[in-house]
């Protein structure tokens, strides 16, 4: 804000151009003609408040709800005008409300205040004035040398200037920032990598040019400018060179670096995008009863208005002899009158509107949110990993999803690739023990069982690789391990993995295994298809030793080959491909080409590019992820070309993106084919069983993939997502509009003429374009009637439009997405809930998910159980909240009809105050904390009562009047009961409902229950026996014990709260027994069975209780009976489950002890 402030002065302009210049060091031109850029200090600022701001800012923030406003307009109404109750009725439990609102959400970011001090202040050294300097992070300024050493985080986005090695390179993780936990190399430009100390750095005279900051983590341009012996040296500047705020350094004793973003300009910062505001169906329709009772109630100030002038049209009712008018009164205008009475009403009817309600939603989702990460039966033990909530705002939107959209890779299976076969020349091969074993014959093999392993022995007395071989098709053993060795080297030097320097160390003559591999050797790599692969070319015989300053070193059989590394073409997302550039021993130039097939195969020229072809799609229908391979020897006159045009656009500072792209296309091209590779990704544990639960609950399940359509195909098959029965219609390789129109319509008549029951769709990345562009409809038309669609070949932006599109159709159904990955983020943050599983391709998903689970299995829990339950529990807590004001306040109205409408209230203004705060609130929060009207391991084993809440039925118009008209009806009896018999209060009531919904009985809910109750007693006598000399005035003095001491009293009590809950349980029995939902037929099943109740989430009892007739009768109708009285045994007929464990009492479950 106070920059914003100084930039409309023009003290601080703001950035004017593209780019950003940076003088190493602040060391500034002396010619007076320069002004420096100005650039914001390094703190970090997460926090929403000042101490300063958060008063008028938090309730600004409050009083945007409309309940909170309406109580302040109600309580300024009450202030201004002569109203029948007092202004602490309404300002008293709106005060409690604001409060206890804002101490949480002050506290929350006391919290991130806390955090950002801590990162502020934490020590770092600087280079200035020849030497380091000791400071805090905050002191950081764009410009600044900074020291960090091994296992330190960054404190602003560095450009890498030295290290402790010779060739400048240091490894970092970035785990906190995308989550992937491998080693990535970063090396600093030639002419600065010399200067390892303070004192050379001090005389360093250099500048850098750089784009503006911007969020993407992986984008950075910029070059830097060395001034030596009066020459400028320029050198491109890549994410290679950048070190980001969060990262860590690793096997690397220390580095040096300069600052170039800071604050909440580093790309950390820009990350920090606050997701879009997620609501709930449950608060829409809380909204939408608001704004019904609303209506009501001015309403029924208007009628009682309009009787009460009505009333008084009669003389002797207009001023009766013991309310004489006053001379104003009489000479006031009879609109101003009108309005006052109006408010007058509006103040005696407004508790009407529940303003508790609010804050006691926020509570339940906030506490309620913590049995998630306290189930046990959602913890992992493997990976020691638990589930998550990130956003508790959206707990029972769980128990609404009908559609789930997932990834494949890493969410239904293990992102853990196993090598499992290959094609080389034309020629597949399996890997067993470690040894390549040919499928079929080969050309010198007819019997089909060359071991290569067995061969590759020969290579020791091979000469190296000569041009000629590389030209020409094998015609002997000699020449097939050639192109054998040749294809493996390919594997060992295409791809980015690291190997830790500790680990490495001693390795080139280490102790070796039979197989080959060093016994010591471990790899780091962000993709776990390239570790599976370096990992099966060391298992055959050529193992890659790792980076040795320019060079990549491997080893055949023990024998040590160093080649010099050129070029890293890196890999995109668009080229679907990455390359290297080498210069093998003899000094020949080679490039290495590894990519997905359609990516590698059009570039070819040469090798078996049919044959390997159909191996691919064989491997593909296998489920198998493939990658093919190639290369290209370079001339001394193409690499000079080469070498110039990648010079030129890397230190290029404007679309240094398009020019490399064009600079990659002109070298990927005229390939040799060596070969594709397929490694296996295995299915996650249980997750059939969790998709066909999905599919019984009514969930449609959607797979959205970037891999190639056999692979998906195959995976769906094999995961249940598919079935073998199911018809599958395709929509892909669409090339234009009308081709994919007419395919869209073929479908669709084929699904309305097939008499299948069920339908499958695959969509393809390009056909789901042309079909979202003009024929959105149809396309939704097809989609709907098939019970699965799978979509292959997807960008990560084509996942989100595919939610977006299902969100916006007129069924406006709930969607949730799961997935693992960075590419998943935009179709998480996109969906109404986002499922992140914590699995290897980081914790990015993780991070920006509403909640996160360690595997796909455990998504059954969380929908069935947690979300079932969560929903039951907050429409409930919704509904009576409604129910026991709209009982509470209509005696209120009917009693204007008794007082001529002279506005006299009913209640003493103490208990207005503390009925909703005090005597009310706790059962029904610990209700929908605690109760579970089924049992969990009922839902969880019948997915079909998920049914039964889904489309928000528990919060319905027919439900909403049913607990409207209830609380108008036992209002009634209460008014006309106590007026016929005796006056009394409804705090009894409100709770004896509360206690009849109830089905899960624990210690908890009765405290709250019949304590709630006791403490209105135990207050009234205090209250109305003593006399307070702090209140002017005691209406209700000695009124309650006087009342409380006739025996008639009490039975009148008792009578009225019988037949107010008589109603209710009456309604019960009818529905459960005309039309029961699924969950009451389960409920009746339990009872007939044997299994009455719930004891800690996981044991049951069987046989008699010790419920009388009625008693189990009743039982059998709410499905209750108390945890005290179980025995701990089991039903022989009830599944077991081993894993079942209770999320209360955090007790593993054993048969032994059930």
């Amino acid at each position: 804000m106070w920059r914003w402030v100084r930039q409309q002065l023009g003290f601080d302009p703001p950035h004017q151009s593209d780019t950003r210049t940076i003088y190493i060091a602040n060391r500034f031109p002396q010619n007076g003609l320069y002004t420096p850029q100005k650039f914001i200090d390094n703190r970090i600022i997460s926090s929403k408040y000042t101490v300063w701001n958060f008063v008028p800012k938090n309730l600004f923030e409050q009083f945007r709800r409309v309940a909170n406003f309406y109580f302040l307009i109600i309580f300024l109404v009450q202030l201004m005008i002569d109203t029948p109750t007092s202004p602490i009725t309404s300002g008293l439990p709106l005060f409690f409300v604001i409060t206890v609102t804002a101490i949480k959400q002050g506290y929350e970011d006391w919290l991130r205040h806390n955090s950002d001090n801590e990162v502020n202040g934490a020590p770092v050294y600087v280079v200035r004035s020849g030497g380091l300097v000791k400071t805090r992070s905050k002191n950081i300024r764009v410009g600044d040398i900074v020291r960090i050493a091994k296992d330190e985080i960054f404190p602003a986005d560095l450009v890498l200037l030295s290290s402790d090695r010779l060739d400048g390179s240091c490894h970092i993780t970035t785990a906190s920032l995308d989550g992937e936990t491998n080693l990535k190399t970063h090396v600093a430009v030639p002419e600065t990598a010399v200067l390892q100390t303070v004192a050379s750095l001090d005389t360093l005279i250099a500048v850098i040019e750089c784009q503006q900051p911007e969020a993407d983590l992986y984008r950075f341009m910029g070059r830097m400018i060395i001034t030596q012996q009066m020459e400028e040296i320029v050198r491109p500047l890549g994410p290679e060179s950048l070190l980001l705020r969060g990262a860590r350094l690793k096997n690397t004793k220390e580095i040096f670096g300069v600052a170039i973003y800071t604050g909440m300009e580093t790309k950390m910062a820009l990350n920090y995008k606050s997701k879009s505001q997620k609501r709930s169906a449950v608060e829409k329709s809380m909204n939408t009863f608001l704004i019904i009772y609303l209506i009501i109630l001015i309403s029924e100030a208007i009628i009682s208005t309009i009787l009460k002038y009505t009333w008084q049209a009669e003389e002797k009712w207009d001023e009766p002899w013991y309310n004489q008018k006053t001379e104003h009164q009489r000479n006031s205008s009879k609109i101003l009158r009108f309005i006052s009475d109006f408010l007058a009403f509006l103040v005696l009817y407004n508790f009407i509107i529940p303003i508790s309600l609010y804050v006691t939603v926020e509570m339940q989702k906030f506490l309620g949110s913590f049995f998630i990460g306290w189930d046990l039966d959602l913890y992992h033990e493997e990976s020691d990993q638990k589930a998550q909530v990130n956003t508790s705002d959206l707990n029972e939107e769980l128990g609404q999803v009908e559609y789930v959209f997932t990834d494949k890779t890493g969410t239904l299976t293990e992102n853990e690739m196993q090598f499992r076969e290959c094609s080389i020349n034309g020629i597949k091969y399996q890997e067993i023990n470690g040894r390549l074993v040919s499928e079929g014959p080969t050309p010198d093999s007819p019997e089909g069982s060359l071991s290569y392993l067995n061969s590759l022995s020969h290579l020791n007395n091979l000469s190296h690789l000569t041009t000629s071989s590389f030209r020409t098709s094998p015609e002997n053993e000699t020449e097939l391990i050639k192109e054998h060795d040749l294809f493996f080297k390919a594997v060992s030097l295409c791809h980015t993995v690291q190997i830790s320097n500790v680990q490495t160390d001693g390795i080139g003559d280490g102790p070796w295994q039979s197989n080959f591999a060093p016994s010591q050797l471990e790899y780091y790599a962000s993709s776990p298809d390239e570790k599976a692969l370096v990992e099966a070319a060391a298992r055959i015989g050529i193992v890659f030793i790792g980076n040795s300053e320019e060079t990549m070193e491997i080893k055949i059989l023990g024998k040590l080959e160093r080649y010099k590394l050129l070029h890293i073409l890196e890999f995109d997302s668009d080229r679907r491909r990455m390359s290297v550039i080498v210069q093998s021993p003899s000094g020949e130039k080679l490039l290495f080409a590894k990519g997905a097939e359609s990516s590698i195969l059009p570039k070819c020229i040469g090798g078996e590019i049919e044959k390997t072809r159909i191996h691919v799609d064989e491997f593909a229908l296998k489920g198998l992820r493939t990658l093919c391979m190639a290369y290209k020897q370079l001339t001394s006159k193409e690499y000079e070309e080469i070498d110039r045009r990648l010079f030129e656009a890397r230190t290029a500072l404007q679309q240094r993106e398009e020019k490399l792209a064009d600079v990659f296309q002109f070298i990927e091209k005229d390939l040799m084919l060596l070969g594709a590779t397929a490694v296996e990704d295995r299915l996650q544990d249980r997750v059939r069983e969790t998709i066909e639960a999905l599919r019984m609950a009514g969930i449609k399940v959607w797979v959205l993939t970037g891999d190639k359509h056999e692979t998906a195909v195959s995976v769906s098959l094999s995961c249940g997502h598919f079935h073998r029965t199911m018809n599958i219609l395709e929509l892909i390789n669409q090339k234009s509009d009308s081709e994919c129109a007419e395919q869209l319509r073929q479908l669709a008549r084929r699904i309305k003429e097939d008499h299948v029951i069920q339908h499958g769709l695959v969509v393809d990345g390009t056909s789901l374009s042309l079909a979202l562009r003009e024929h959105e409809k149809l396309f939704m038309e097809v989609c709907r009637n098939c019970s699965a669609v799978l979509c292959c070949r997807m960008a990560p932006l084509q996942k989100a439009k595919v939610i977006r599109l299902i969100k916006i159709s007129p069924e406006k159904p709930i969607t949730l997405a799961v997935g693992d990955g960075a590419n998943d983020v935009s179709m998480i943050q996109e969906a109404h809930v986002g499922i992140g599983i914590m699995g290897k391709e980081g914790r990015q998903a993780a991070r920006n998910s509403d909640y996160a689970i360690a595997r796909f299995k455990f998504l059954s829990k969380l929908l069935f159980v947690h979300g079932h339950f969560y929903y039951i529990r907050i429409a409930t807590l919704v509904q009576y909240f409604f129910y026991k004001n709209v009982c509470f306040i209509t005696p209120q109205f009917l009693y204007q009809f008794y007082c001529l409408f002279s506005q006299q209230t009913l209640y003493d203004s103490v208990y207005l105050t503390l009925y909703n705060i005090c005597f009310t609130s706790l059962p029904i929060l610990i209700y929908s904390l605690l109760e579970q009207h089924i049992d969990p391991h009922v839902l969880q084993s019948k997915p079909t009562l998920y049914r039964d809440i889904s489309k928000n039925r528990q919060l319905s118009i027919k439900t909403f009047l049913y607990w409207t008209i209830l609380g108008f009806s036992h209002a009634f009896i209460f008014f006309f009961g106590s007026y016929f018999l005796i006056g009394k209060d409804m705090s009894l009531l409100g709770n004896g409902q509360m206690a009849l919904e109830t089905h899960f009985w624990t210690w908890i809910n009765h405290l709250v229950t019949w304590g709630s109750i006791i403490f209105y007693f135990i207050f009234s006598l205090f209250y109305g026996g003593i006399l307070w000399p702090f209140l002017g005035s005691q209406n209700m003095y000695f009124v309650f014990i006087q009342l409380l001491s006739s025996g008639s009293a009490w039975f009148a009590i008792i009578l009225m709260v019988v037949m107010c809950l008589f109603l209710d349980i009456v309604k019960k029995i009818f529905d459960q027994q005309i039309h029961p939902t699924n969950t009451e037929k389960a409920q009746l099943t339990e009872t007939n069975s044997g299994i009455k109740c719930l004891d800690s989430m996981c044991c049951f009892s069987e046989g008699e209780t010790a419920c009388a007739s009625v008693g189990r009768m009743l039982e059998r109708v709410v499905g209750r009976c108390s945890p005290t009285r179980v025995s701990r045994s089991w039903s022989a007929s009830d599944p077991f489950y081993t894993n079942d464990r209770s999320i209360l009492t955090l007790s593993t479950m054993d048969s032994s002890t059930c």
